[in-house]
């Protein structure tokens, strides 16, 4: 069994800056792969970033790439994402979830067993 809860979303002005933050528990953590996920007003979920178990292998979709910084805390069992720089697509409901073993991440929504309920994230112009 495994509990992913997200948080850090919010309202924010475009150019501006967000931290979420995913507490895992019910699960070891350090050696599962994560990731992050979003779905926009009126589109399909879409992969954001992942991140090994290990912390080392990081990968971005070309939308984030530069803006988008993922990173974990395996001490705290907390998968975190810090946006720079955000624009009003990005716009949309965060998730954070987890292999289902996997050490390293997947851009492939079916390779994440296990899904918090998601953080609102809105940048206005």
């Amino acid at each position: 069994q495994v509990q992913l809860v997200e948080s850090g979303g919010g309202l924010v002005q475009a150019g501006g800056s967000l931290r979420l933050s995913c507490q895992a528990s019910g699960r070891t953590f350090s050696t599962i792969a994560m990731g992050w996920f979003r779905q926009a007003p009126g589109k399909e979920r879409e992969f954001v970033s992942g991140i090994s178990g290990s912390g080392f292998t990081t990968t971005y979709s070309d939308p984030v790439k530069g803006r988008f910084t993922i990173s974990r805390d395996n001490a705290k069992s907390t998968l975190y994402l810090q946006m720079s720089r955000l624009k009003p697509e990005d716009t949309a409901v965060y998730y954070c979830a987890m292999r289902g073993g996997g050490r390293y991440p997947s851009q492939q929504e079916y390779d994440y067993t296990d899904w918090g309920q998601g953080t609102q994230v809105t940048v206005s112009s």
